[in-house]
């Protein structure tokens, strides 16, 4: 388990805390694979019924940790398998949102049945700006979800949503004070618990409907997004993220 995820359980609701504030929660490999076995372990025990998504200080979650997404094959490796494992879960997952929510820290939300966020959310999925590819079904899921227009502002200008914005798009359930955010979505969580486990389960199921497009979508991003990581657009973009310059696409 990573020192950066913290995992608490409360009365049937395991909690998933990612906790690398001076980061701005970006994911590093280790944090991938603990929240996947935290997933894991949530699944298969029968005394948790909900599992609730949060970050620790002023963001919830920056995206990858670019260095150490960069430094081999594994980073992409755990966090393909956190995507996997987010998409199959089988119970109800809840999250809190507080300031930014970049790449995957918005794409996971996808796949989050009730997502609060306080009034600083911001919600951005910066993949082409870095020659790169949407990833977690988002190419699929952010068009359906709000429309193709909105969808491609995020997507393919890489411009960011505010709280205000995605309440209106429908990708939060609610804004919610900062002060009351995560005791708000504990008892949204705890709701969940609550509810007769079976119908809740099937009710899910059902509002979710055939996974194997989606499935198919994500795998075909999956490999889209590995082959992007090499291509001349990514490296440039890459080399000047880390020399904090603009970068320059060359066309033919």
């Amino acid at each position: 388990m990573s020192e950066h995820i913290a995992v608490i359980e409360q009365a049937g609701v395991l909690e998933i805390h990612i906790d690398r504030p001076d980061k701005k929660n970006a994911l590093t490999t280790a944090m991938y694979r603990a929240m996947t076995a935290a997933l894991a372990d949530a699944s298969a025990r029968a005394d948790i019924g909900a599992v609730l998504f949060a970050g620790r200080g002023d963001a919830f979650c920056a995206g990858n940790d670019l260095k150490d997404f960069l430094a081999g094959p594994e980073g992409g490796a755990a966090a393909f398998a956190f995507i996997r494992a987010i998409v199959a879960f089988d119970k109800p997952l809840v999250a809190a949102v507080q300031g930014l929510a970049v790449g995957v820290g918005t794409t996971m939300l996808f796949h989050c049945d009730l997502i609060y966020a306080a009034p600083d959310a911001r919600f951005v999925m910066p993949f082409v700006n870095l020659g790169i590819v949407p990833e977690a079904g988002s190419s699929l899921l952010a068009p359906a979800l709000m429309g193709h227009a909105k969808a491609a502002a995020m997507l393919m200008l890489g411009e960011p949503m505010d709280a205000q914005g995605a309440d209106r798009a429908g990708l939060v359930t609610a804004i919610v004070p900062a002060d009351q955010l995560l005791d708000h979505a504990r008892a949204r969580a705890a709701a969940l618990m609550a509810k007769p486990p079976q119908a809740l389960a099937v009710t899910r199921r059902l509002m979710k409907g055939d996974p194997a497009m989606l499935t198919a979508r994500i795998e075909e991003e999956a490999r889209l997004f590995r082959e992007s990581l090499t291509s001349p657009e990514a490296q440039e973009a890459f080399t000047a993220f880390f020399e904090k310059r603009a970068p320059v696409f060359r066309r033919g």
